[in-house]
């Protein structure tokens, strides 16, 4: 509880204990660690493929051999939890490749497990990046179909656990889509995988640079049918509720800068672990007014990051990731 009966100055001197550095950093609330970090990976068909993305400097579709790379580097650096996105050869109407034994986020999960078994992994559950038309559900009469939906996802989900995700998370927003998971991973003796679920995922302009990253723009319409209203915060607080009903272990907010009242909201709602994601459009945006010296990048990284994890976030998924080991 809020204690208001302070002394007045001038007995009462707060910059006491901002004096020096190792007072401030003695009584500092909040401090990132590298175990806060989910770093999010691209990864494409093909051998030696690395090709940054144009509106994300940093970032980069790779390969699997290159995401190999990439996962040494990380654990080196400290970071052992990465966020799988897989971008197909080809699509289809129903995003096949999502759920496709030889898919290349199955693929990519069987050869980060055989090489780094100690490293936690991520898959991103949606149809979006595998569709031709870019939605993320069956398309019919131009309207993505909830219920035929959830079918897809769970024998989407499945797959990525049987192949080796340690933590499965659906993005895509469909009504019911944890209940129907966590029945297809239970009734398969994946009762102890956990589930990461989007909860309070927004329509958001923010997620442009990730739409390049994923290829997975919608070819018509938009989202806003599925997506949260960014103006609702009452109605994440019940989307919350439902998947944690549902058994989300994890719930997340997204994005993070925006919606940094939802995270507080949603910690002090439910006691559960809570992850919030700093996105594609964000990450952008300081590297942007840093390359013209308009900010001092790193710090305004850092402050970012921090913002976050003092607003209640217990993980933060982050393109961020490595630059910010680099300086805790």
């Amino acid at each position: 509880m809020t204690n208001l009966n302070y002394p007045n100055f001038p007995v009462s001197r707060l910059r006491r204990l901002r004096k020096t550095s190792v007072l401030r950093n003695m009584f500092r609330e909040t401090v990132l660690s590298k175990n806060d970090f989910i770093y999010p990976l691209f990864i494409v068909e093909g051998t030696k493929f690395k090709k940054e993305i144009s509106s994300m400097p940093g970032q980069f579709q790779m390969s699997i051999d290159n995401v190999l790379r990439e996962c040494e580097e990380l654990q080196k650096l400290g970071i052992f939890s990465i966020l799988l996105f897989g971008i197909p050869a080809a699509k289809d109407e129903i995003g096949s490749g999502a759920y496709d034994k030889n898919g290349i986020v199955q693929k990519a999960l069987r050869e980060i497990k055989k090489e780094f078994p100690e490293m936690l992994v991520i898959s991103d559950v949606c149809l979006c990046e595998y569709t031709s038309h870019g939605h993320c559900g069956v398309i019919e009469n131009d309207s993505v179909q909830n219920d035929e939906t959830l079918k897809l996802l769970a024998k989407e989900a499945l797959s990525h656990a049987e192949n080796g995700a340690d933590i499965i998370a659906p993005s895509d927003m469909m009504d019911g889509r944890v209940g129907a998971i966590r029945k297809v991973l239970d009734e398969n003796n994946f009762s102890e995988t956990p589930i990461m679920a989007y909860s309070a995922k927004f329509a958001s302009a923010f997620y442009g640079p990730f739409r390049e990253a994923a290829e997975s723009a919608p070819q018509f319409g938009d989202r806003k049918s599925y997506q949260m209203d960014s103006g609702n915060s009452d109605e994440a607080i019940k989307e919350i509720a439902l998947d944690i009903q549902e058994g989300a272990d994890i719930v997340m907010v997204k994005p993070a800068l925006s919606y940094l009242d939802l995270i507080r909201r949603a910690k002090d709602n439910f006691n559960i672990p809570l992850a919030a994601y700093n996105v594609s459009g964000e990450y952008s945006m300081i590297k942007a007014a840093a390359e013209k010296n308009w900010i001092d990048g790193e710090k305004v990284m850092m402050e970012v990051l921090t913002s976050i994890k003092r607003a209640g976030a217990d993980v933060i998924i982050t393109y961020f990731a490595k630059e910010a080991a680099k300086l805790i």
